[in-house]
């Protein structure tokens, strides 16, 4: 193939396909440039004048790099890897660095393995990261765990390029054995391992890199991001359906440019559908935020790939990879032809791959399982006193306040009626342990029976909200019966659901109608009352998040994440 590569080069023999009259950003410089960008195979072989067996003109249109999300989890989507694709790709993502850490969290070893066999055939380059905490604590219910035994021997499997985003920082802090053992073992495979340390600075930050850690996605603040850069941490710019960051954009300069990546982290089917993927964050970054667009296309494309490193990938230049994206420019980023591997796989934002046959094997479904039917009294919350510890959340992120409140209660349980308070409850769903945490939110909106999803970082229990118990019960049956899902209970008892066969957390069903019906609950439970300014079910999923500040209802009890243990509800 070489010989063809250079002869094609040198103009020899034809090229197999070309794009014509490109404008192309040259990530390289910083700069745009002009020429026939001609391909062999899944190579570029050349920029220059050429021709080719197949020619597309592109003399209005730019050319960029294939888009590289850095962190992804496909689960958050709530498809299948293929329907995932067929979203995506057309959007000019073309490689992913995918976490299946929520569906490993659930069905093990076995989830991640799903994830990649369904993801062999596609026009898309997905790298598989081995979830590192599974559970993301010891504190809580998982279905499945990975210790520092099982990395060591799956962290060399062929289809594992990496080892997932490291929540359990105080582990890594503080020395762990099997923490320890964990990142041995991805450092003695010789893989990348990408990081999770909100708010970890100085001497902490330290440690946590003498780990090995290369990038982390929850950076706040100007300081943390100028730290974490300068001690050789790669920073994503995060855009999600829940938890964005795109304003850290404003903390990119010449200088340090090239240390930002973006990713999307969790993404669900309607807002990819609707707004898009990577070309989203960039079409924002360029307009909300001002950024040069050659920068944010850098960040997007080489940056990515040389964290990860990706090798002759993210960039238009010879022997580099075919992975290119004709934009009708770089203001909008709107796709007009996709190629991967030097192959045309989408076309004006529609999808030229069939994904109509599915990998699904039964060891990720019907994974929701209860101890017993539950029933109303199983949500009764009885105070000691007056006064209780409330959780609340800022909209558009994942970290958690605690508010004490007057309550009130009636009847051995907590009145609420009246308040803009709400029950919450996490129920265990893997185990059979009859686990239920219980406490109280503010400040959501929701009222008129229970909301409730199978989706609940990172263990995935079922996670309810809602101001009437006996809806709330039922929720929890309903969500049992459907092998997980999303579903909505009125006071009345009428219910509203959709099914996520795929581990309680994806679905088996074609993009399309899923995000339909998708939008649909979710403009239900607006109009139920939930916030606007709160993504209706997936702010619901980062409740139990125990590895987030400041306080999180597990299945287990309320956890305080800043002093890692559990706290009474009464105050």
């Amino acid at each position: 193939m070489l010989e063809k590569y250079i002869k094609a080069a040198r103009r020899q023999i034809k090229a197999d396909l070309v794009l014509k009259n490109a404008t192309y950003v040259d990530v390289f410089c910083g700069e745009l440039r002009h020429g026939d960008i001609a391909v062999v195979g899944e190579k570029i072989v050349g920029v220059g004048e050429y021709d080719g067996k197949t020619e597309i003109d592109c003399s209005n249109l730019t050319v960029v790099p294939g888009y590289i999300d850095g962190h992804v989890h496909i689960e958050s989507s709530q498809l299948s890897p293929e329907e995932f694709a067929k979203l995506i790709v057309p959007r000019g993502t073309t490689t992913i660095i995918a976490d299946p850490h929520e569906i490993t969290n659930v069905c093990g070893i076995a989830g991640c393995e799903y994830i990649a066999k369904a993801s062999q055939n596609l026009p898309l380059d997905v790298k598989i990261q081995l979830p590192s905490c599974v559970p993301a604590t010891p504190f809580e219910t998982s279905g499945a765990i990975l210790s520092g035994k099982d990395v060591e021997s799956n962290i060399k499997n062929d289809y594992i390029f990496g080892l997932g985003e490291f929540m359990n920082y105080p582990g890594v802090i503080n020395c762990d054995e099997d923490v320890l053992k964990k990142l041995e073992a991805a450092h003695a495979a010789g893989k990348i391992i990408d990081g999770h340390a909100p708010a970890v600075y100085g001497y902490d930050l330290n440690a946590y890199l003498c780990g090995g850690i290369s990038t982390d996605h929850e950076c706040v603040t100007k300081e943390e991001i100028e730290e974490k850069i300068s001690k050789g941490m790669y920073v994503h710019i995060r855009h999600g359906s829940s938890t964005q960051n795109l304003g850290n954009a404003r903390y990119m300069n010449e200088r340090n440019f090239r240390r930002f990546i973006l990713c999307t982290d969790d993404r669900h089917a309607a807002d990819l559908k609707e707004k898009g993927h990577i070309d989203d964050a960039l079409r924002r970054l360029v307009k909300e935020y001002k950024t040069d667009p050659v920068t944010a296309v850098t960040c997007a494309t080489l940056n990515a790939a040389e964290c990860y490193n990706l090798k002759f990938r993210g960039g238009i230049a010879p022997f580099w990879l075919a992975d290119l994206v004709a934009v009708d420019n770089l203001e909008n980023f709107n796709a007009k032809y996709v190629i991967k591997s030097g192959k045309l796989v989408a076309k004006d934002g529609k999808a030229l791959f069939n994904t109509s046959k599915r990998y699904l094997p039964e060891n990720v479904l019907n994974t929701v399982h209860l101890k017993k039917e539950l029933t109303a009294n199983d949500f009764i919350i009885e105070l000691k006193g007056t006064r209780a510890k409330v959780m609340t959340i800022e909209p558009g992120g994942v970290v958690t306040g605690c508010e004490i409140e007057e309550i009130k209660s009636e009847n051995g349980d907590v009145s609420i009626k009246g308040t803009d308070l709400l029950k919450l409850a996490v129920v265990e769903r893997h185990k059979n342990t009859g686990n239920i945490g219980k406490g109280l939110f503010k400040g959501y909106g929701f009222c008129g029976g229970a909301i409730g999803i199978t989706i609940a970082h990172d263990s995935h229990n079922i996670i309810l909200m809602g101001d009437n118990n006996a809806a709330l019960a039922k929720a929890a049956n309903t969500l049992k019966q459907i092998g997980g899902g999303m579903v909505i209970v009125e006071s009345s008892g009428k219910v509203h659901s959709l099914t996520l066969d795929i581990a309680g957390l994806m679905s088996s069903r074609d993009a399309e109608s899923l995000q339909h019906d998708s939008r649909t609950l979710i403009e239900r439970a607006h109009a139920m009352g939930v916030k606007r300014e709160y993504e209706a079910f997936m702010s619901l999923a980062f409740l139990s998040l125990a590895v987030i500040p400041k306080l999180k209802l597990l299945d287990t009890g309320l956890f305080d994440v800043e002093k890692f243990t559990f706290t009474d509800i009464n105050a």
